[in-house]
């Protein structure tokens, strides 16, 4: 085939229910992808397995499939997702089923990944010498050895072209990378060659800018009042080409915008320097080259790509514990000194916050994610959380659930709990330990039907440092003497997410003269001073002059990351909008540009 139409319908598990079925219907493709898990998510379903051995896949595949499975077949759309967690086999069993009541079992072939779970062969492994060190921290594994619940490698695109190959029209897989399931139909349909390096690098780019489902349709955008309507939201396509380029776009009549700028937000979205790595290929990101190719479609191409790393990213969760969220509306007058009192009282009956592991405190609506914009303006009403995290389960109950709720009547004045919040429970923590394995160590295997295959993960020639020449971009800025000073939105647009403790902040100029201005007054600096109030270490940044942009990491900011922190943004989602509020002085000329 010369094109293929690719159409993701999720990008996280719990994601809209009813994505799939406006995909299928609203017009004609040839491949459905699901992306389902996130660092977070493989730690809530290796709970789940732990407590029933049935589940620990996203239960939302079946939910989606009971609306699109019948019509999926008709239309020879083939469906891939990587809903089967850390289960994968539980999840095929639970789609055959499926496929019985609908009267569709003759026609729908499943085919399943398996091979990315580690945990059978980890002291193996461990022998054998593979070290399992923290990718951020470099502590060794055996500090949680006794507490791992899961571990998985990424695997790459290979096993689900070998089930595309085997006539799977249905593939689950556990722990694939989110990219693997946009590229695995392009590398089958179009016979790219593995060590292709630029038509492998553009699959993972096209895989990275849908996996996130609506994030590249006008979700979680910088400019969202330019998004003229957010109803029937479209869920993004790639109409992927044979040499590599594609166009990202939505079904016609539907909600949401496709841009140059949504798409470049997105490509910035969690990714660190502009290598980008992956189990099949480094795509360099600073390669990519974005063109506008009408309403809503944006057309990508000239991605170049080096051989993969000969390592294999593995996520691994483990027992860390347990935390407990307490939350009380607190209102005014006066809302900011009750909710300090409050505070002040209660940490004096549990004994001080030194009781526990962790403890924090934060005044939502004030300071809860970041520092107020306003000091000036103090809200009517604030929610006071109070969390902790302690090894001890019993010691949360005790010392820190019990003594919340009675604060209403003993404390100060306009206060109350939350409607659907009551005394608070001690959740088990299950933390998250990224690490990487020699790709030589994993074997995964696919079976579809009565057959099964083994396929290695290829041995390949490192090159994670190659050079791709960039050239530079940008224009110089203004100089005309006279200066004004703005908010940083009206200059740049940004997206910002996580990959465990580390957040991410990808800035982008609105013209070439404000990159070249960024390029000289947004540095890593800079942005280690802006964010100075949060307890985070190093910030680096890299530049992607292609797509007029810098990223910045912020290391060991999220509180240990999103399954064990006590922040109310773990995840780093309100970063971006934060740092666009930055107040800077620039030449009144360089408004002109934008």
């Amino acid at each position: 085939m010369e094109s293929i139409v690719i159409a993701n319908c999720g990008g996280f598990w719990g994601d809209d229910p009813g994505a799939a079925k406006r995909q299928v219907e609203g017009g004609p493709i040839d491949y459905l992808v699901m992306d389902y898990l996130a660092e977070v998510t493989m730690a809530i379903l290796s709970k789940q397995m732990a407590r029933d051995p049935e589940k620990g896949y996203a239960a939302d595949l079946l939910v989606q499939l009971r609306d699109v499975l019948v019509s999926a077949v008709d239309s020879d759309i083939k469906i891939i997702s990587n809903a089967g967690g850390v289960n994968p086999l539980a999840a095929r069993d639970a789609v055959e089923k499926l496929a019985a009541d609908l009267g569709v079992a003759d026609r729908v072939k499943v085919g399943v990944v398996i091979g990315d779970n580690l945990l059978p062969r980890f002291d193996e492994l461990i022998e054998g010498g593979e070290g399992f060190e923290h990718l951020e921290t470099g502590e060794s594994v055996d500090s949680i050895r006794g507490d791992i619940l899961s571990a998985n490698a990424y695997l790459g695109a290979g096993p689900i072209v070998a089930a595309l190959e085997m006539g799977a029209n249905v593939i689950i897989t556990g722990r694939v990378t989110d990219a693997g399931v946009t590229l695995a139909p392009m590398i089958h349909e179009f016979g790219w060659a593995e060590d292709d390096w630029d038509k492998i690098a553009s699959g993972v780019v096209a895989g990275h800018i849908i996996e996130c489902g609506l994030q590249a349709t006008g979700g979680n955008f910088t400019d969202w009042d330019k998004v003229q309507s957010w109803s029937n939201m479209g869920y993004p396509l790639v109409e992927a080409r044979a040499d590599g380029s594609f166009t990202v776009t939505k079904h016609p009549d539907t909600g949401g915008l496709v841009s140059m700028h949504t798409v470049t937000e997105q490509l910035l979205y969690e990714i660190g320097p502009p290598g980008y790595l992956s189990a099949d290929v480094v795509a360099r990101f600073d390669t990519i080259h974005l063109e506008d190719g009408g309403d809503d479609r944006v057309e990508v191409s000239g991605i170049r790509g080096t051989p993969a790393p000969d390592t294999l990213k593995v996520s691994i969760s483990y027992r860390d514990g347990y935390r407990a969220f307490g939350r009380l509306l607190i209102s005014g007058p006066d809302a900011l000194d009750k909710a300090a009192t409050v505070e002040d009282a209660f940490w004096a009956g549990v004994g001080g916050a030194d009781q526990f592991d962790e403890a924090l405190c934060q005044i939502i609506g004030w300071d809860g994610t970041h520092p107020p914009i306003d000091p000036d303006h103090e809200p009517n009403e604030v929610i006071l959380q109070l969390g902790v995290r302690d090894a001890d389960a019993d010691k949360i109950r005790r010392l820190f659930a019990a003594q919340v709720v009675p604060l209403v009547l003993g404390t100060v004045p306009g206060i109350t709990y939350l409607a659907d919040h009551g005394r608070p429970r001690a959740a088990e923590v299950v933390g998250f330990w990224p690490a990487l394995i020699s790709r030589t160590a994993v074997t995964a295997e696919v079976i579809v039907g009565d057959e099964t295959v083994e396929t290695g993960s290829g041995d390949w020639s490192a090159s994670i440092a190659a050079q791709i020449s960039v050239e530079p971009a940008g224009a110089d800025y203004p100089d005309t003497g006279s200066t004004v000073t703005v908010r940083l939105s009206e200059l740049c647009l940004a997206r910002s997410g996580d990959k465990g403790n580390i957040a991410n902040i990808g800035v982008i100029a609105r013209s070439p003269a404000v990159y070249r201005w960024m390029l000289d007054n947004l540095t890593a600096q800079d942005v280690d001073e802006f964010f100075d109030e949060m307890d985070h270490g190093k910030v680096e940044r890299f530049e992607l002059p292609n797509l007029l942009s810098v990223n910045f990491l912020i290391h060991d900011s999220l509180g240990g990351g999103g399954t064990r922190s006590l922040m109310s943004d773990p995840q780093a989602k309100t970063f971006a909008q934060f740092l666009l509020t930055a107040e800077v002085t620039v030449d009144e000329g360089l408004l002109d540009t934008v």
